[in-house]
């Protein structure tokens, strides 16, 4: 009984081995990025591979800036410091893109607005890493998140000299500001 339990815990150690190495490098990725936030900007980096097995993996990067963004953004507005994005300020640069390893820095900076109804509490992006954006696509996908009346804001199309294209867009949470109708 005691070679049966120890064979059925060391199977189980080594099925947990090889699905844990097969996830290595998406960990990896994962660390190769920091973002730091405070009431004025949320700012980051990504080091690493462009792509693995295909999948755009330093573009995901702002997947994560945008969750940080939007999650700093409802904080702020909860501790009734309102504020919304800078689209005119934001940063954006991909140095190494192309060759296979790229270093892609943001900075998403704040400002503030007079009350809680001018702030934003949401955000997003579309992107293209060496194609455009789907714009129409991800605004109609977003049109669900809106409040009865309100509009995406949408900023102009961001490029980096290596090709990076991205529009990023802000929203008030329905949830978060529901009193904002």
């Amino acid at each position: 009984m005691n070679h049966l339990i120890t064979y059925i815990v060391f199977s189980l150690f080594m099925v947990n081995c090889n699905t844990s190495t097969s996830n290595k490098t998406v960990l990896k990725v994962n660390q190769d990025s920091t973002i730091l936030c405070n009431s004025n900007v949320c700012e980051g980096s990504y080091e690493g591979p462009e792509f693995i097995n295909g999948d755009d993996i330093a573009h995901q990067f702002s997947n994560k800036m945008s969750r940080k963004v939007g999650d700093k953004l409802k904080a702020l507005y909860k501790s009734n410091n309102f504020k919304k994005v800078d689209f005119s300020k934001i940063s954006m640069s991909t140095i190494g893109m192309g060759s296979g390893k790229v270093i892609y820095k943001l900075s998403i900076p704040f400002v503030s607005v007079e009350n809680k109804c001018e702030a934003y509490t949401s955000f997003d992006h579309v992107g293209g890493w060496n194609h455009s954006p789907e714009l129409l696509r991800r605004k109609q996908a977003l049109s669900a998140a809106l409040m009865e009346g309100h509009k995406l804001d949408v900023s102009d199309l961001k490029t980096t000299p290596e090709g990076l294209q991205e529009y990023w867009i802000q929203w008030k949470n329905k949830n978060v500001q529901a009193d904002c109708k």
